[in-house]
């Protein structure tokens, strides 16, 4: 019982991770991973925008003829904030990306991966067995590759769970989308 509960809930969390969608959980984790791991450097960041959108406040103010001087000064401020932040964002951007490889590798692992080896290592044992005569010649089919005749093996169960479950998709989405097509009907008034 264990092997069909194991394998339902390996094809679940698939479907429920492409269901969300991986970029989704991609952007949810690294907000996550970004306050824990890198909250300095977006602090940083942040500041770093908030001082540059003040100095170009204060530079729209300044008379680039009358104070020429202080004009400069804050032009040179700002591209040197400026490039500090284009720095800074490159770091991040790169952190993201290497976060993103990290992240998608994990996810195969947990999926597909362990869908692949679970079904290898127990390539030869049977989910459960059919009663006899259930699907007459056919019975054969479902025990492909390797499992006993007579059985279910765990590639037609693993199809199994993912047809159902995926079916249950389209019945709740269907269902979630006619409830919200239906207008409200007024109440019919007697006269």
């Amino acid at each position: 019982m264990d092997l069909i509960l194991t394998i339902f809930l390996l094809v679940l969390l698939t479907q429920a991770i492409s269901w969300i969608g991986k970029s989704v959980l991609l952007d949810l984790v690294y907000a996550l991973y970004q306050r824990l791991f890198n909250g300095a450097k977006v602090a940083q960041q942040r500041s770093l925008k908030t001082s540059i959108l003040n100095t170009k406040k204060e530079l729209l103010e300044t008379s680039a003829q009358d104070q020429f001087a202080k004009w400069a000064k804050l032009r040179r401020k700002i591209d040197k904030e400026l490039a500090d932040l284009e720095k800074l964002n490159s770091e991040l951007g790169s952190a993201k990306t290497a976060f993103s490889i990290k992240f998608n590798t994990a996810i195969w692992i947990l999926t597909t991966g362990a869908q692949m080896v679970l079904g290898w290592w127990y390539r030869k044992t049977p989910v459960f067995y059919l009663p006899k005569g259930w699907f007459g010649p056919f019975t054969w089919w479902l025990s492909l590759p390797f499992a006993p005749a007579g059985s279910v093996s765990c590639g037609t169960w693993q199809m199994a769970c993912k047809r159902v479950i995926t079916m249950m998709e389209r019945v709740v989405r269907d269902l979630y989308a006619s409830a919200e097509e239906v207008p409200p009907q007024e109440p019919i008034k007697q006269e």
